[in-house]
């Protein structure tokens, strides 16, 4: 029997020997996929290694699905040959925009929440998946202005969900990052999720915006994890039991073991949310004394260091 997949780590090539060696229990690597659609070569060689060692995920960053175009045809084909190759144990993508008119930005663009957005991202998330003749999770964004939104936002997912037969990866920074920066509440979103469609959860670092007027939390992948993030990932993770979780770190890299470090405080998180007590629909039952816990934001968290267990507004 195949181990379960628990905390993952984004692979980087500073750390492949490192990764190449690590047997931590449950240890997956996420890559972008854009990095790899090519026929050959020392980079496309690399990620076959490491997939001959370890699962791996595909965390796409650039199909542009809420966008009014149609995913490209070329980077569908491309990426549909890359998971081929790989068989990565997940695929993902964002719910963003990034092309319009020829031009591409190198940015997950926000989409306001309305009906003809639904019916065009269901369509688009149909033909991925058409595509690479698999289901794939659609990430929540993080939110840094208003929009005029139609829809809730996990009932906008859930009725992708149902179109499409997507998962949902709940990117648990991003909710941290939107309840500071528009006012959603983070925690009841992660109690109102539907446990059957969440695949993957993603943690991660955040910083405050370089210009200290706007107020905002930048999700920048630049810091450690922090306690309001840990806070929603025991939260979700006592609700819906555990699911394969990675820990983003995309800049100002730590060294591989403080990385591994801080990827065993979410294993731990992962293996304490294993409870046979969960009823059989998968949600684990209500526990009033867990949610005060995690409403403190991890004040008295057995997981984290002493230093990390402090209260943090998530709002």
């Amino acid at each position: 029997m195949s181990t379960p997949l628990g905390a993952g780590l984004g692979f980087k090539p500073e750390f492949a020997e490192d990764a190449l060696n690590a047997r931590d229990q449950g240890l997956w690597f996420e890559v972008h996929p854009e990095n790899y659609l090519v026929a050959g070569g020392p980079r496309l060689a690399l990620l076959e290694t490491l997939r001959a060692s370890h699962p791996v995920s595909l965390h796409g960053v650039s199909m542009s699905l809420a966008g009014v175009e149609p995913p490209d045809g070329d980077h569908l084909r491309r990426l549909a040959a890359l998971v081929d190759r790989v068989q990565p144990v997940l695929v993902s993508e964002h719910l963003a925009w990034s092309r319009f008119g020829g031009g591409y930005a190198p940015d997950l663009l926000p989409v306001p929440r309305t009906t003809e957005s639904l019916r065009r991202l269901a369509g688009n998330i149909q033909r991925l998946q058409d595509a690479l003749r698999r289901r794939v999770a659609i990430e929540n964004p993080s939110h840094y202005l208003q929009l005029d939104h139609d829809w809730d936002e996990v009932e906008f997912l859930h009725e992708l969900v149902r179109r499409t037969g997507c998962g949902l990866l709940v990117d648990v920074n991003n909710l941290a990052v939107s309840a500071r920066n528009v006012g959603l509440d983070a925690s009841a979103w992660v109690d109102a999720v539907d446990s059957a469609a969440v695949m993957e959860i993603h943690i991660a670092g955040h910083r405050p915006d370089g210009d200290a007027s706007t107020g905002l939390w930048i999700d920048s992948h630049d810091a450690p994890v922090s306690a309001p993030v840990w806070a929603l990932l025991e939260r979700l993770t006592a609700r819906i039991g555990p699911r394969p979780t990675l820990l983003e770190r995309d800049a100002k890299l730590p060294s591989f073991e403080e990385l591994v470090a801080e990827r065993a405080i979410a294993q731990r998180v992962l293996d304490h949310a294993t409870d046979p007590g969960r009823d059989a629909g998968g949600d684990a039952k209500s526990d009033a004394k867990s949610d005060a816990g995690n409403d403190a934001a991890l004040a008295r968290s057995p997981f984290l260091p002493f230093d990390l267990r402090r209260e943090e507004s998530l709002t």
